[in-house]
């Protein structure tokens, strides 16, 4: 089994200080092998990066978006993980003016004893009505992935005959994860998992959630004290899915469930007191078969 995590961290909104040590907490109980963050602060004047604090009290390995100065992005995407990683890149997503943005993709390789596996995080455009900019940032980023898919060793090695036959592709699986701000029924969902045409005939995705459980998820509701103002109260925007196709059963969907959804009294150094929950957003935490293609023995 191989266990993820996404997670949109809320940045320093609200009483960051006091959460902090309740991110860290959520964390070490879900025990994940790869943890992927959104909204991740980092001050370069203090010499303080949330990715690197929350990396170094797990023992994580950690890459993490960058700005064009080479330094920590003050509102950016990470990736732990418990298993040798490096980075495969980062890009920044397009606007509405089709310039480069301040939201980006990461993605990195991780090792699973017997290949590489690509994990990617993103965080998408947030407003309700931009829609349409999410569908062109999804296709920048599968787009992206795909790339990164084909420039893989494994991607361009022979297949076996039983992968042939079934249409699956060997060589790596992307792990796309993040918060994509939009719920499965709208049409930038439907297009990543081929219910609408897809953004890439030849990459869709699973939404693991989908695939594993009947209950709602919704990641963003104001059962959560961070979010008792929502205008859009009960949603699910966060995601891990796995590319298709793939030579089974290897990320195939085992389980999936809610993290970071208790709440803590809290006495905050402001003054605040209140029921206080680790972030905004709720984690969604996902275990994948983690076993090698069978048609490899």
């Amino acid at each position: 089994m191989l266990r993820i995590v996404t997670w949109n961290l809320w940045w320093r909104f609200g009483p960051w200080r006091e959460r902090q040590p309740l991110i860290i907490d959520e964390l070490q109980t879900i025990e994940a092998d790869v943890i992927c963050l959104q909204e991740v602060w980092s001050d370069v004047e203090q010499g303080e990066d949330q990715a690197q604090i929350v990396g170094d009290a797990l023992g994580c390995n950690v890459v993490r978006s960058v700005g064009a100065d080479g330094l920590p992005h003050p509102f950016g995407n990470a990736i732990l993980s418990r298993r040798p990683l490096r980075l495969a890149g980062q890009a920044a997503l397009p606007t509405t003016s089709g310039t480069s943005g301040h939201r980006s993709v990461l993605a990195a390789w991780i090792d699973v004893g017997w290949t590489e596996q690509l994990v990617v995080t993103t965080h998408l455009e947030w407003r309700y009505t931009d829609s349409a900019l999410r569908q062109v940032q999804l296709q920048f980023v599968v787009d992206y992935v795909a790339e990164l898919l084909a420039g893989h060793p494994a991607a361009n090695r022979d297949q076996h005959e039983s992968d042939v036959a079934s249409g699956a592709k060997d060589g790596p699986v992307a792990i796309l994860t993040g918060d994509l701000n939009a719920t499965p029924e709208s049409q930038e969902i439907r297009r990543l998992t081929g219910l609408e045409p897809p953004y890439n005939r030849e990459l869709i995705f699973t939404d693991a959630w989908a695939a594993t459980s009947d209950l709602p998820g919704h990641t963003w509701t104001r059962d959560n004290p961070n979010s008792t103002e929502a205008l859009w109260p009960r949603r699910r925007l966060d995601y891990v899915m796995v590319s298709w196709p793939r030579p089974k059963p290897w990320a195939n969907p085992i389980s999936s469930h809610l993290a970071g959804v208790k709440t803590t009294d809290c006495q905050a150094a402001d003054g605040w007191s209140g029921p206080l929950a680790p972030s905004d957003h709720y984690a969604v935490v996902v275990d994948l078969d983690k076993r090698q293609t069978l048609g490899h023995g």
